[in-house]
């Protein structure tokens, strides 16, 4: 559309052009014809003011005598008039194909670009144009996809409460209608509303969190700490568990002291929920490793075991929300899927990413975390 002028508009430039041409060569004809006829037949005014007269005779007799001369200079002054005139309505027509390609994009086709080819001075503004309609093409399939992500996250919530909800109302209607036979049955009842109840409350409590870590305003309450203490402080807590399971923890320090900056509350709870998935879904597994390592100005950090092997169309989605290897481990364990997506969330708030491999020896989620975290730009 914007490459080559429609015919119209073509055969309306060569007409505007040979018309300003011709003007322009008529203007000075005209201009040779007056003083001639001044010449011939003096007005009143030439007699009475010699001077004018004998001014108006010079400049006939030089045209008279560099006619060709005049002539040349006046078809020159003429074409060169003309192209002036011609550029600048070749760029008016070009500003209006632009605004035309402008109007068919706005018109919701947003796939099309306006070719900069032929856009001659232009080519800036339309360079800049679909530039800006590439930012703001992305912008919308951005905000689709947030768009997108809030009904999925509303979707899950909503089926991952529905469910210990609807046991939560039939036992206590259970007992409403006081359809038991025994004060024992009254009270299992009573002990299974009880517990999905709490169900209820660690999911409700992992969603608060995964909004409040996604924010990038989220303030950090920052220490200097020796993570090899911090560590083991963690694996202490999981002690009586790791027996239960037959299996071993251990924190092994490749850089001592390790000293680093952050938040060590957010943190515990990226380690703890590491520490507790090794422990849970690390099935045959006899052990679990924290290594911790400084290389360069990172501090690197990762929790091991060598359980069942991750799958690896699994490791890309593990950090997603409500994601879980297995479905049955939520029934399981009590799992509500966003343990890991909080944790991703906390370690790109200290500036570091968090990632997992898994083979047939070992599976490990290592984290990158820098020794300092840099301060926040006040604008």
């Amino acid at each position: 559309m914007f490459n080559k002028l429609k015919k119209k508009e073509l055969s309306e430039l060569v007409f505007e052009g040979a018309l300003t041409l011709g003007i322009v060569y008529l203007l000075y004809i005209g201009m040779e014809l007056m003083f001639n006829r001044l010449v011939a037949t003096p007005p009143s005014i030439l007699r009475e003011i010699p001077s004018l007269r004998r001014f108006v005779m010079v400049v006939d007799a030089f045209l008279t005598i560099y006619d060709d001369v005049f002539q040349w200079i006046a078809a020159i002054f003429a074409a060169i008039f003309t192209g002036w005139r011609l550029a600048r309505r070749y760029k008016q027509m070009q500003l209006t194909h632009i605004l035309d390609e402008l109007h068919y994009i706005a018109a919701g086709h947003f796939d099309h670009r306006i070719d900069a080819n032929n856009a001659g001075s232009y080519v800036d503004v339309v360079d800049s144009i679909n530039t800006l309609v590439e930012s703001t093409v992305q912008a919308m399939a951005e905000e689709r996809k947030i768009e997108q992500s809030k009904d999925e996250l509303i979707t899950n919530v909503s089926h991952d409460i529905r469910t210990p909800l609807t046991s939560i109302i039939g036992y206590l209607g259970l007992i409403e209608d006081k359809q038991f036979t025994s004060e024992e049955d009254a009270l299992r009842y009573i002990h299974i509303a009880y517990t999905k109840a709490l169900q209820m409350k660690v999911l409700v409590d992992d969603l608060f969190e995964y909004t409040k870590v996604r924010q990038p305003t989220t303030p950090l309450l920052l220490k200097t700490i020796n993570i090899g203490n911090f560590l083991e402080q963690i694996v202490a807590d999981y002690e009586l568990e790791s027996r239960k399971r037959h299996m071993e923890t251990e924190v092994i320090m490749k850089t001592s002291p390790l000293m680093i900056e952050m938040d060590v509350d957010k943190m515990a709870r990226v380690f703890n929920n590491l520490i507790s998935n090794a422990l849970k879904y690390a099935h045959g597994g006899t052990w679990v490793h924290i290594e911790a390592e400084k290389i360069g100005s990172e501090v690197i950090v990762a929790v091991k075991n060598n359980g069942e092997r991750i799958p690896e169309e699994s490791l890309q989605e593990l950090f997603g929300r409500f994601y879980r290897v297995e479905n049955s481990r939520s029934k399981e364990t009590g799992g509500t899927g966003l343990g890991l997506a909080i944790a991703q969330s906390i370690v790109t708030l200290h500036g570091g990413y968090i990632y997992a491999e898994s083979d047939e020896t070992e599976t490990k989620f290592v984290l990158h975390l820098p020794l300092r975290q840099t301060p926040p730009v006040n604008e």
